[in-house]
């Protein structure tokens, strides 16, 4: 049933090249039983569970891959209920020992943790002072290496693998499946450094992976990960398929001050001598990021985003159920002071001006607090919440009936993100309702304005395909045909 001490000598060492593709071969041929009664700790798929087509076709290509693989499925699809049969049925194969999942935010350890219990898994949680974890953590790896423990499932974070998770992973056996959820983050420098070689079976979740203005970080998430497996599932299919709702979609086009205009030009002519350049060093490519970032800031905080909030806001002070997006959405980490002066106009305007019974959920919000915020927000008592990016990326909050978008980055992955975020179904949730607020860009000079229009066509097509598959496609059109004919992109 377990490996021989001689098997580790037998794999290909190579990496990245060699994906060690007989490893799960090997291990197969090693484990003599065809089938495991799963005791408790041990991953086990629950009767209430019933995998999709999609989500089996998933799990055949993993094994198919030879234990590699990416998942590029919709957000709300359900990754990680296809991450974790991947687990059970590694059990049943190979006797697998340990599961150790990788996680960007601290809020997402606790809902995979919920969604491991329903595996009957015990997940050790490793984060935040070691001092929690790792005495904990040393004794169960010891336990499971000499098989007085089945099994061991560990759910840590991106930095605590950076950081006390280090010293560990050389004690991990090889039985050993190592899961990135958001995998696209595990592309950046120093994070793909602290990722394990000595774990051979890996499996990447994103409905995103490849990484924005980062063909190298993304070139190391495939051969680390492994590449897209089949199917992928775009978010017509994942509609189509009943894994999430259809929509409403209404864009609310909105005007830059004279002020702002002015910022915004300067900021696009300073991105048009960068694209212009044709250097795609680091330098100038984190030199494009930030120009980006800082035109997303200028843009999210728009003056008159508030006021068109207030007009939409003014006729549905009756509803619940709403998330307002806010901020730059560019790191999960201290709101920065545009965002913060953002959420306190919009939580002042909605919860004082009109009474609308709303809270904040940031980064800053502590993992108690967002579980109550949660549940408030589930059953009603609050009618919405006001979020920067720690609701993007892997939060599951299937009530949302209503999303009104106030920022957004340029990076696609956000937008993705967001749409299967609201998209989720839910008890009672027959249709979810976008209302996305889109700045007019001003008038710029003709140069300027080619850069502006090649910038917007990336834009446009990603505003466009969402208005095309919302169940009010004409009217949403309609809106956005301004935008197409003032820069000539009416052939998208």
């Amino acid at each position: 049933m377990y490996l021989t001490q001689n098997l580790a000598k037998r794999l290909p060492v190579e990496y990245p090249q060699a994906p060690r593709k007989n490893l799960l071969k090997l291990l197969v041929a090693e484990h003599k039983s065809n089938y495991l009664v799963s005791p408790p700790g041990c991953p086990k798929i629950p009767p209430s569970i019933q995998l999709r087509q999609y989500q089996e076709q998933a799990v055949a290509s993993w094994f198919a891959n030879q234990g590699r693989g990416t998942l590029k499925m919709a957000t709300g699809s359900g990754k990680t209920i296809t991450a974790l049969a991947i687990a059970s049925e590694l059990y049943q194969k190979i006797g697998l020992q340990v599961l150790l999942i990788v996680c960007p935010y601290r809020h997402l350890v606790s809902q995979w943790a919920r969604e491991c219990e329903k595996f009957s898994l015990k997940p050790l949680l490793a984060f935040e002072s070691v001092h929690n974890w790792q005495s904990q953590l040393s004794s169960q790896l010891y336990n499971v290496r000499s098989h007085s423990q089945p099994f061991l499932t560990i759910i840590t974070t991106n930095s605590t693998l950076m950081g006390g998770l280090q010293t560990q992973l050389k004690y991990f056996p090889e039985k050993t499946l190592i899961i990135g959820d958001e995998v696209h983050n595990l592309g950046a420098p120093k994070l793909e450094q602290s990722l394990p070689r000595n774990i051979g079976l890996r499996l990447g979740l994103s409905a995103t992976p490849e990484r924005y203005f980062d063909e190298q970080g993304t070139e190391f998430i495939f051969d680390y990960f492994g590449s897209v497996l089949s199917p992928e599932l775009t978010l017509r299919d994942a509609i189509a398929q009943g894994a999430l709702v259809h929509y409403l979609y209404y864009p609310i086009l909105v005007d830059l001050t004279e002020s702002e205009a002015y910022a915004y030009a300067r900021i696009t002519t300073k991105i048009g001598w960068i694209l212009s350049s044709e250097d795609n060093s680091p330098k100038n490519n984190n030199a494009l990021t930030a120009l980006l970032m800082q035109r997303a800031r200028l843009v999210g905080a728009a003056a008159n985003k508030l006021q068109a909030l207030r007009q939409l806001m003014q006729n549905r002070l009756d509803t619940t159920h709403t998330l307002f997006y806010c901020g730059d959405g560019t790191q999960e980490g201290a709101i920065g002071k545009q965002s913060s002066r953002q959420i306190a106009a919009v939580v002042k305007l909605l919860g004082s001006e009109l009474g609308y019974r709303v809270n904040t959920y940031t980064a800053e919000t502590s993992l108690s607090q967002r579980e109550e915020l949660r549940k408030q927000f589930a059953d009603g008592d609050l009618q919405g919440l006001v979020a920067i990016r720690c609701l993007d990326e892997g939060v599951d909050i299937p009530a949302i009936q209503t999303a009104v978008i106030l920022a957004s980055s340029s990076n696609p992955r956000q937008f993705i993100q967001r749409r299967g975020r609201i998209l989720r179904p839910h008890p009672g949730k027959q249709r979810a309702t976008l209302f996305d607020t889109i700045v007019m860009p001003p008038e710029l000079d003709r140069q300027t304005w080619e850069v502006e229009r090649n910038l917007l066509k990336k834009e446009l097509k990603r505003f466009i395909e969402f208005a095309d598959l919302a169940d009010n496609a004409g009217e949403a059109r309609k809106t956005l045909i301004t935008l197409q004919q003032q820069y000539g992109l009416l052939d998208l």
